[in-house]
């Protein structure tokens, strides 16, 4: 390998990496921001019910997950910025019809327009663009890291944005955002010389019946719909019954600022000891224990204020970790050239949960008359108890890492006879080359890998 690969990723890649995280974070930070203020925001409208409290929350997941694996197709014809500009532009109309909004139906129709933005899977296509294959593993856990700061900060930032400006200023801050991210999209973002399929970032639909079709990967996809449902559900119901507990809501972030402190102090040994002894089964069915646990804790504890507090300290340890683990199983479990269209299904299942999590929550609450809220908990926690007798049944996950390298121009016969060459090598332990890629889809087990006769292999195939 060259000087420039062996000395790690270059300036053009850090800064793709950073500004598309940054163009991610900041609409996502617009959506998360809403999470904890909407609900008593939405309280305000005449018309509005438990139910339409709860599709207002929630709406944005399913437009985003109709929208997102289309959008990233058509940037492989459109062009990459072109759609990511095209969805951030949609996302700002949608956040100013909210914030314009006097009824509830307005403001469910904002945030589905916003959901309607979807850039993920565009963005992770340029980035796959941007990055050589060797470092784009590095490049997509800076993205996938800048996400979880985001969510964090947003569920902090509501509150207090929300004492200062209203849910009507968030809308429009949110606006304000997108149009920030059209500037770093244009000035900042590299523009690629050239953009093509990414097997292991772009979703194909060829491969869609394959993905379907793994058990273990829908037990995954399962996992974060039903995560993701549970949050958005429960967000119906915690705002009210933290301030009928005696919290004003202009003093909510204290509350979510030290639960994501210690929720971040659960999150970060346990994920050490997941990588790091091979212990990932363990750790992540733990960590859906913590949410099962939290959400009996808060049916039982939803009229106390320490209770519903105690409670979120387990519910986001147990999220945290799962929001971190949860990508990583599927990049361990997913065929090493389907990768992508495994994190596609992925995201679309986690949008998918956040829509009908609203519905649970919302739908739950008028059924108990709008006062028993502790029955959105009781349900949330026996979505929690199946999606636990699922995730037991999983295979352990292999302790592999994925890797990419670079080819030669080839043809198909001989990228057959080059995956069988990287086969062959002790600690490889799946080997996929793709002739019309150029790249070498490699899972490797680092404990026993051969490294002297792998990078005999990658040099040869390079050349």
């Amino acid at each position: 390998m060259d000087s420039e690969q062996s000395g790690g990723m270059l300036p053009v890649e850090r800064r793709a990496a950073s500004s598309l995280a940054g163009i991610f974070s900041l609409r996502m930070l617009g959506l998360f921001m809403l999470l904890p203020v909407l609900s008593l925001y939405a309280e305000s409208f005449e018309q509005a019910t438990p139910m339409l409290m709860g599709i207002a929350l929630g709406i944005y997941g399913l437009t985003q997950a109709l929208f997102q694996i289309p959008f990233g197709m058509l940037s492989d014809r459109w062009g990459r910025k072109r759609v990511i500009a095209l969805g951030l532009v949609i996302f700002a109309l949608g956040s100013v019809v909210a914030a314009l909004a006097t009824t509830i139906e307005w403001i469910i129709i904002g945030r589905a327009i916003q959901g309607a933005g979807a850039i993920a899977a565009a963005a992770m296509a340029l980035l796959a663009d941007l990055t050589r294959e060797e470092f784009r593993t590095r490049a997509m856990a800076v993205f996938g890291m800048s996400i979880g700061f985001s969510f964090m900060a947003a569920i902090i930032l509501g509150p207090i944005l929300n004492g200062w400006i209203g849910v009507s200023g968030i809308f429009w801050v949110t606006a304000l955002l997108a149009l920030l991210g059209l500037v770093v999209l244009f000035r900042v973002v590299p523009t690629p010389a050239h953009s093509h399929m990414h097997h292991d970032a772009e979703t194909d639909p060829a491969q869609f019946r394959e993905v379907l079709r793994d058990g273990q990967l829908l037990r995954l996809d399962f996992g974060i719909f039903a995560l993701h449902l549970i949050l958005t559900a429960i967000f119906v119901v915690i705002p009210v019954g933290l301030r009928d507990a005696g919290l004003l809501p202009d003093d909510h972030w204290m509350v979510y600022l030290g639960v994501m402190v210690i929720a971040v102090g659960i999150m970060v040994p346990m994920i050490i000891i997941a990588e790091k002894r091979g212990k990932m089964k363990e750790v992540f069915s733990f960590a859906i224990v913590l949410v099962a646990l939290s959400q009996f804790g808060l049916w039982q504890l939803s009229d106390s204020m320490w209770g519903i507090i105690g409670m979120l300290v387990l519910f986001f340890g147990g999220f945290n970790l799962l929001e971190a683990t949860l990508p990583s199983l599927i990049a361990k479990i997913a065929p090493v050239d389907k990768k992508g269209t495994a994190m596609g299904v992925y995201s679309s299942s986690q949008f998918l949960g956040a829509f009908l999590g609203g519905i649970v929550g919302g739908g739950v609450l008028s059924w108990s008359g709008g006062e028993e809220m502790g029955v959105v908990f009781l349900v949330t926690g026996i979505i929690a108890i199946f999606w636990l007798l699922l995730a037991l049944s999983m295979k352990r996950p292999q302790t592999v890492k994925t890797r990419l390298v670079r080819t030669a121009e080839i043809d198909e016969v001989q990228a057959i006879l080059l995956a069988k060459k990287y086969q062959a090598v002790a600690g490889v332990t799946e080997a996929v080359v793709i002739a019309e890629d150029r790249v070498a889809y490699l899972k490797i087990d680092e404990k026993s890998l051969d490294q002297e006769q792998l990078e005999s292999i990658v040099q040869q195939s390079e050349a």
